[in-house]
């Protein structure tokens, strides 16, 4: 069972899973609304960066009294989620500062990973818990629902798609994450800096899961595997990784607690 401190930063964590839906819905009903009218952007201007909902301010506007109002409530309804995001970022910020050592120890060492900044990692810590709870990788993939199914007899075995049984908070992350390994290995700038303060095993299980996970996505797309089915694919594999890094993390924190004892 999750302590008091897992169970309040999950709460958190899933709320802002909650808002970011929401803002999805927002901006679905927002452009669905303009395209249905022909309004569109002009060329150059990207959906929902500041210059896209500055052009819809400025220039979209409805002779009809009904439509304007339309149009009004959808902008608002995004903006006021776009801070809603904000605010809930603003608090995971806060909750990390004052959460115990060794979840910020791990909350930090996933972020060696490609893929897993900050929200990310305190989602998979918050649903996760202790990650040595787990005795092997294999066990935390199928806690999170990406392992194939089964479906055997006797001699015979067949094995489908993934079960989905397991956490869904904890498969979206992975999922969402695994996309970053199509690109080649590579540690840029703002990966360096989230890998600054950590230990060279950590850093060393980074590295070795770009190449492999790079690997993987480009083996599984050579064989004309469908791209969702490649990246879920890389993301139980990333699990993997993510469980060494946890063990290594939470053992540096032991032995560290150990020798100042």
């Amino acid at each position: 069972m999750p302590d008091a401190e897992h169970e309040a930063l999950r709460d958190l964590v899933r709320a802002r899973e909650a808002a970011k839906k929401d803002q999805l819905r927002a901006r679905h009903r927002l452009s669905k609304f303009l395209l249905r009218h022909g309004r569109r952007p002009p060329v150059g201007v990207a959906l929902w960066t500041v210059k896209y909902l500055e052009w819809v301010k400025r220039d979209v506007h409805f002779a009809v009294k009904a439509q304007e109002a339309t149009l009004l409530d959808y902008l608002h309804e995004v903006e006021h989620m776009a801070a809603r995001i904000v605010r809930l970022d603003s608090a995971i910020e806060e909750a990390v500062k004052v959460a115990p050592a060794k979840m910020r120890a791990v909350i930090e060492g996933l972020q060696a990973l490609r893929g897993i900044a900050k929200i990310s990692a305190v989602t998979i810590v918050a649903e996760l818990g202790e990650v040595t709870r787990f005795s092997k990788a294999r066990e935390l993939m199928g806690y999170a629902g990406i392992v194939a199914s089964e479906n055997s007899s006797g001699e015979r075995q067949r094995r489908g798609s993934i079960t989905k049984t397991g956490n869904a908070h904890l498969r979206r992350v992975v999922v969402e994450a695994a996309w970053a390994y199509r690109h080649r290995p590579a540690i840029g700038f703002t990966l360096r800096k989230r890998q600054g303060n950590l230990s060279e095993e950590v850093k060393e299980i980074a590295w070795k899961a770009q190449h492999r996970l790079h690997a993987r996505y480009g083996k599984l797309l050579a064989k004309g595997k469908n791209k969702g089915v490649v990246v879920t694919a890389v993301g139980r594999e990333l699990l993997g990784f993510i469980w060494a890094i946890g063990v290594q993390v939470e053992a540096e924190q032991k032995e560290s607690l150990r020798q100042a004892a």
